[in-house]
């Protein structure tokens, strides 16, 4: 015998339980998977400010590095006193990341929107669930 059945026959058994189990009402849910077509994604970013030291050495470019390799191969200056002329700089850099993603989409041609994790591409996998009005029993 199964735990379900013998909890039934001891709830049949116990007075008093059979007119709270006859207005007890188990609602079964009304719900389905569908697909929405999505109309619009719009990411959702968060900046982000890092600072660094980076550094910056005098006359740093492109041009002037070259001119100064050549410069030391012809002299054979010391890398010592071209290390002199550099400083530590702090750079400060913005990084964007996206955290989240602003979904439109129309379903049954209704329209709606929905921040979401992650892009869900062209259509969207949506939970639908229908559910009565009911009045409570003294408007009726």
């Amino acid at each position: 015998m199964t735990w379900t059945v013998l909890l039934g026959l001891v709830l049949a058994a116990w007075p008093g339980t059979e007119a709270r189990a006859q207005n007890t009402v188990i609602q079964a849910e009304n719900v389905r998977f569908d697909y929405a077509q999505v109309l619009r994604v719009t990411p959702v970013y968060q900046t982000l400010k890092a600072n660094t030291v980076e550094q910056k050495c005098e006359g740093d470019s492109r041009l002037s590095r070259v001119v100064g390799a050549v410069k030391e191969a012809l002299t054979r200056e010391e890398k010592e006193q071209q290390d002199n002329k550099c400083k530590p700089v702090t750079v400060e850099r913005e990084y964007r990341r996206p955290i989240a993603y602003d979904v439109d989409y129309t379903y049954k041609g209704a329209k709606f929107r929905s921040r979401l994790a992650e892009d869900p591409g062209n259509r969207l996998r949506i939970r639908v669930s229908v559910t009565p009005v009911v009045a409570p029993a003294g408007d009726r």
